[in-house]
């Protein structure tokens, strides 16, 4: 099932206490980027975020699910109206990843 982008557009308004925070769809679901990074995105209308040290430390109680099938578990942000939460959770979550490798 695709994530409906009525439904994108509602997580990157809660988001947009953030600058450079952008989307974009990929086979039907849509990856969010800050800063450059893929931090998560929107599956099946649920907004998942990469599993980081720091990430899981505030979502202790969140629950981890799988964004497709074969994919790495990902965090299940169930706590949506807080804006700053989610900025919060972002930013941390950005500070432990990697860049994208640069392409040849």
């Amino acid at each position: 099932m695709a994530s409906s982008l009525e439904y994108v557009k509602f997580i990157a308004e809660q988001l947009s206490e953030l600058e450079e925070i952008s989307y974009r769809k990929m086979f039907g679901e849509y990856a969010f980027y800050y800063k450059g990074k893929v931090f998560g995105g929107v599956y099946d209308n649920r907004f998942l975020i990469k599993i980081t040290k720091a990430g899981k430390q505030l979502c202790k109680d969140f629950e981890e699910q799988l964004p497709y099938k074969g994919a790495k578990p990902m965090l299940f942000v169930s706590e949506l109206e807080d804006k700053n939460f989610l900025k919060n959770l972002v930013e941390v979550t950005w500070q432990e990843l990697p860049f994208p490798k640069k392409k040849k």
